[in-house]
């Protein structure tokens, strides 16, 4: 952003990071800040999760918690899905209270937290501390660091979608170190051991972004864009206290179990999605151009949260999987089963960058937004068929090389969805609403990630076939009717590609 013009006698305005920067790449200081920011959350948040239901569903003897694995898809669901639902209340904090900035430092501490309860207190205790502690600050932060480097290029910058991708490939370097790091120590020290590994990474991290911050932070992301009325706030801490009081009371009453959380998790989604579009639709701080703008998200959204829901099973059903069916023997050695959390990591680190220099260098007559969407999410239904070959044999018996291969697709589908779907957001994002339309993006994970929580109920071994069967011809058939309708999709986007 060019610095504005300015008589003899004004104020010269204080310099901030600006779209015009170029030292990272041809891109702002900013952008490797926010990029590297992500990269040790993620390392701590998938070096935690790919441990994480092998900690509830293992013996009490081998260092977990002794649940069932139906409990444990479920809970493990029910926190993917939480995750990206905080994502709301850090848009809304972000939106309304702190900023976009100070959000992404409380969002910091609270996930060390998290981790930290994960790593020392034992039991289901430290199971629920710590999973909340990690899934609000987790979804805060990354509604935050996607709107603060937003911020940092104007609408129409040609270099937008690139720097998500640049972005997006930083994440994945720590979401392949993590799980390795967090494995060993596993099998040497134990699960606890990993846990406390993730909490390290995540101050690292903290440590990292309060050093590069005067590098990042722009006006738009210091204060909040909507701020409340004093008395909004004391009706929102109402709101928020009777909310809790319900959860306890569910939690209490049995309403709610382990088995059934994930179910839960997605009618609360719901519900959100419902609410918060109605809110920014309804609101007469968007103007009609915008409207029809966040109308053009809604086909998107769809489509993202069936991407996700099968994506997200790497963490359900796929855990299991590569547990009991992969083998998982290289040259003698037994690899543990949450290795395979890092192969997705890996592929992107590889492919990310040649996806953001094709999107860049295709210019103009790159696919429209909703061709990637369609994309993404035919190719994720694909990916599903490919383990159709291998069903109803014995355990042990499914190729590492096929998974590796799979994964592969995985991969191409994420990329041709999740940093385009997150740029996007940006894009269509009405002025009054800028991190809450952030966490609409995020949301789309949220239901995708609960569901594959409840869908992992519905597999077993014996039905393996029809379970990706089904599951796979789905996707297609959504990403196909996505194709089919992308022009009046893109008319409503209004000039957006």
């Amino acid at each position: 952003m060019s610095s504005p013009t300015t008589q003899p006698d004004s104020p010269v305005p204080a310099k901030q990071p600006g779209s015009q920067q170029r030292g990272f790449f041809g891109h702002p200081w900013g952008l490797a800040n926010l990029a590297g920011v992500e990269m040790w959350e993620r390392f701590s948040f998938y070096g935690m999760q790919a441990l994480l239901a092998f900690y509830i569903y293992y013996s009490v003897t081998d260092g977990g918690l002794g649940m069932s694995q139906a409990a444990a898809t479920s809970i493990v669901g029910a926190y993917g899905g939480l995750v990206y639902l905080s994502a709301v209340l850090g848009g809304w904090v972000a939106d309304r209270v702190l900023g976009a900035e100070r959000t992404l430092l409380a969002a910091a501490c609270s996930i060390m937290a998290g981790h930290l309860a994960l790593a020392f207190i034992p039991g289901a205790a430290g199971l629920a501390i710590g999973l909340i502690g990690v899934a609000l600050g987790s979804g805060s932060l990354k509604t935050t660091t996607s709107t603060v480097l937003g911020d940092l290029y104007e609408k129409g910058d040609q270099r937008r979608d690139a720097a998500f991708s640049i972005y997006y490939m930083g994440v994945n370097i720590g979401g392949f170190v993590g799980p390795l790091l967090t494995s060993a120590l596993w099998g040497w020290k134990g699960f606890h051991w990993g846990f406390g590994l993730a909490a390290v990474g995540m101050a690292i991290g903290l440590g990292q972004y309060l050093a590069m911050r005067k590098h990042t932070v722009r006006e738009e992301s210091r204060k909040p864009s909507n701020p409340l009325s004093p008395k909004q706030g004391r009706v929102w801490i109402l709101v928020f206290a009777v909310a809790i009081a319900l959860a306890a009371l569910a939690v209490s009453f049995g309403v709610v179990t382990a088995e059934n959380l994930s179910s839960v998790v997605v009618l609360l989604i719901v519900i959100a999605v419902v609410v918060l579009f109605t809110v920014i639709l309804t609101s007469t701080q968007v103007t009609r151009f915008e409207r029809r703008q966040v109308l053009s998200f809604i086909p998107l959204f769809f489509a993202s949260a069936v991407f996700w829901s099968l994506f997200q099973q790497q963490f359900t059903v796929l855990a299991i999987y590569a547990d009991e069916r992969l083998n998982r023997n290289v040259f003698g050695t037994i690899l543990p089963p949450s290795v395979v959390n890092s192969i997705n990591p890996i592929f992107i680190i590889i492919f990310a960058g040649v996806f953001a220099a094709m999107w860049v260098k295709l210019g103009d007559r790159a696919p429209s937004t909703p061709v990637k969407f369609s994309l993404g999410t035919a190719i994720m239904g694909i990916a599903f068929l490919c383990f159709i070959p291998f069903a109803g044999g014995a355990n042990g018996s499914v190729p590492l090389i096929a998974f590796v291969f799979i994964m592969l697709l995985f991969t191409f589908a994420e990329l041709c969805l999740s940093p385009v779907g997150q740029s996007l957001a940006t894009k269509l994002a009405p002025k009054a609403f800028h991190s809450q339309m952030v966490a609409l993006f995020f949301l789309s994970i949220s239901l995708g990630s609960a569901s594959a929580g409840t869908l992992s109920t519905m597999y077993s071994p014996e039905n393996e076939a029809p379970y990706f069967l089904i599951i796979g011809l789905a996707s297609i058939a959504v990403g196909a009717i996505l194709f089919l309708v992308r022009k009046p999709v893109l008319k409503l986007m209004g000039g957006v590609r």
